[in-house]
This record gives C-alpha cells, structure tokens and sequence, in this order.
C-alpha cells in the first residue's frame, strides 16, 4: 500500500482589489506625509492642465476674434524712399486699388498733424492726451466692419460740415460716454459737434484713439492736398494673398518698394504663436514641479520600507511573495500619485475656468487634457516606486522580522 501523496499548498495569490485596499491601508496609516507628497503631485499637474486650458481658451478667443473681423483686411501705407526720406501715397492710389477686380471695398483715411483735440477750450492744446485727428471717407466704417455704439458715423453730407465721430479709447479719455444734442469737442480753436462713438475696432486700435473728421472739411480747413496716410481694403479671402502681392505696384507703380502693405490679422496670428511658445515654457516648468514631486515620493515610500520591515517580514512568513511585496508598495506609489494627479485636475481646470470668466473668453478644455493629466501623474508614480518596490520586496523574512522588532 503506497502512502498518500501531500496535500498541495494553493498558490499564494494577490488580485488589484486586494493590491488597491492594501494600497490605502498604506496610505492612511501615514496621512500627513501622503497628503504632503500628493500635494506635490497636484501642483505639478494643476500647472499643466491650467497652463495648457488657460493657453487653449486665449488661443480660441483669439481664432474667433479672427474669425468675426476677418482674415481679408489689408492696409496700404507709405513707406520711406531710398535716401530714407518720408514720402507721401499719391491721391490716385485710392482709386486705383479700387480697381483691382478683387478688391471688394477700400476707404482712405489721412492723417491732420499738430491738432489737439479737447473737450472745452479752456484745456491747454498741449493736455490733448495723445488723441489723434484723422480724415476719413464714409466708406470707412463698411470697410473696417466696424459698429457705432452711440449716434451715427460721417456720411457724404455730415462730412462737409463741422462734426465729429470719436473712436471708443478717444471717447473714454474725454470723459463722454454717450452723444447728446449739444455735445461738443474743440479742434484748432472751433466747436465740433459729436454726431458718433464707435465701438472698439481690435485690428486698428490708431482708430480707437482717433477723432474721426470728414474727408471735404479736411480739405477746407486743414489744407489737406488729398494724400491718404493709410489705405483699408477688404480683399475676397481666397485671393488675400494675390491682392496683397499687387497692392505696392498698383498704389505707386513708379516705385513700389516705397509702399508697405500688411495684413493686421497677422499681428493677432504672431500672438497666438506667441501664446503656444510660452504655454511651452510653463508646461516645461510643471514638469520640473512633477519631478520634484517624484523625488518626494522616492522618499516617502523608502522611509515607508524602513518603517515596515515587520510588516513585510510578517507577511512573508504567512506566504506572500517577493511580487506580492512589490506589488503592494508600487501599488501605494501609484494610488498616491494619481490621487495627487485627479486633485491637480480639478485645481488646473477651476484655475482655467476662473481666467477665462474673468478676460470673458470662451472656455476650451480638451477632454484628453485630463486622462492626459492623470495618466501623467500615474506614470510618475509607477516610475517613483519602482525602486522603493524592488527594495521592499528582496528584504528576507527573518532579516526583515528581526530589524522590525
């Protein structure tokens, strides 16, 4: 009769619920140190997501700001001649861009130097706050799509005659906010009457701080010869770039180098560039913050090791394995991380919410910006107790017994 063969011992196994709740047991057992490392991990990732949806938020702001005032608005202005003098655009280059078949609408504005313009007469000449006096066409306001806010704009008739249209910053710093019957400002010694306050008009801010007269009583008063200062056109969008290639040679075909055409969209295009590039400057700072966070937790999980050599040692002579050990800390490491990376979260995208309320943009948070977040805060955590694990799990269970009693 052969004699029975031993029991067999079952594998000793460790399923992810069992990894998680040994995990928070973990953690609760040192609160203050914990919630010390996972703050370190939440500002790291605040600063991403909040530099990285406050960076999408600006940048669609500025795409819809492109998108009402359009793409299509170029300008045309003089440039200097080869000895560097100052030239002047010649009175027929107006109406010769006006030709240009994909020209879709134009409107000339001349600039009035060396007049101040006040809100009484008794204000010094030289207390004009910087407000500028330019002469303009009726077709200005269409051209620019720009909107009154109060009153109207200089039509063919009111440009004849001693009013005035004030730009929105021009309007604030004489102190009038609405147009009134007997409202009036003073240009060279003579009352004009305030017939209109334009709303701000973001891609030609000289506008805004303008006081706008007609093109007729320019010339009658001020002696103006008829030479724009600034061309605005409005070009069919799909042919923007082949107006603009044409524009010098049409306005001065004699010498076109001396005529600067430009595209004010571009200057709201270089500052969404602007935008990226010091969005990725601050992302690179949060990613110095995460790895400071990540030397933290190195720390906290190694003294977490020291502290529970009996545990350990314990758990071992009951048959948990080297994994098992390892699993525990890496799994501690990783409930750490990613609480810190859900709070980082939460604090990046109520910082984002809060900006964008307060500049009045329209908010843009990507939904991959928080898998991105927290999948990058676990990530930390998994590389950070790594070691710590390794170190856990090689501790012998008499070794680990005897140094934890």
């Amino acid at each position: 009769m052969t004699a029975a063969a031993p029991p067999r011992i079952p594998r000793s196994r460790l399923g992810w619920r069992e990894a998680v709740g040994l995990g928070f047991v973990g953690l609760r057992m040192r609160r203050v140190r914990t919630t010390l490392s996972a703050l370190g991990i939440a500002i790291g990732i605040a600063a991403i997501v909040g530099v990285t949806g406050i960076s999408a938020s600006s940048r669609a702001d500025l795409m819809d700001q492109l998108d009402r005032l359009g793409t299509n608005l170029l300008t045309v202005e003089p440039g200097k001649s080869v000895g560097g003098d100052n030239i002047d655009l010649s009175p027929d280059a107006l109406p010769m861009i006006r030709r240009i078949s994909l020209v879709e609408r134009a409107a000339g504005v001349a600039s009035i130097r060396g007049q101040a313009v006040r809100r009484s007469p008794f204000i010094p000449g030289f207390q004009s706050g910087g407000l500028g006096l330019l002469a303009v066409e009726p077709t200005l306001l269409e051209t620019l799509d720009g909107h009154v806010r109060s009153g109207a704009f200089l039509s063919a008739a009111t440009g004849r005659y001693p009013a005035v249209v004030l730009g929105s910053a021009a309007a604030t710093r004489l102190g009038i906010t609405t147009v009134a019957d007997d409202l009036q400002v003073w240009i060279a010694g003579q009352a004009y009457v305030v017939i209109g306050i334009l709303d701000p008009v973001p891609l030609v801010p000289e506008i805004d701080r303008a006081a706008l007269i007609g093109w007729p009583l320019a010339t009658e008063r001020f002696g103006f010869a008829g030479h724009p200062t600034m061309i605005y056109l409005r070009a069919e969008k799909r042919n923007v770039v082949t107006v603009r290639d044409i524009l010098a040679r049409t306005a001065n075909p004699g010498h076109p180098t001396e005529v600067l055409v430009s595209r004010p969209s571009d200057a709201l295009a270089a500052q969404a560039a602007a935008n990226d590039t010091f969005t990725y400057l601050l992302i690179a700072l949060g990613l110095v913050a995460l790895l400071v966070a990540a030397v933290g937790i190195v720390n906290v999980m190694l003294i977490a090791v020291l502290e529970r050599r009996a545990e350990i040692g314990l758990r071992r002579a009951f048959g948990a394995t080297r994994s098992h050990i390892a699993i525990q800390f890496l799994g501690e490491a990783v409930l750490l991380a990613g609480i810190g990376g859900v709070a980082g979260c939460v604090l990046g995208s109520a910082l984002t919410i809060g900006f964008a309320m307060v500049n009045g943009w329209r908010l843009e948070l990507p939904p991959w910006l928080f898998a991105a977040g927290i999948g990058a805060a676990m990530l930390v955590g998994t590389v950070s107790g790594l070691y710590p694990a390794l170190r856990a799990s090689r501790l012998a269970p008499m070794d680990a017994l005897r140094s934890g009693s």
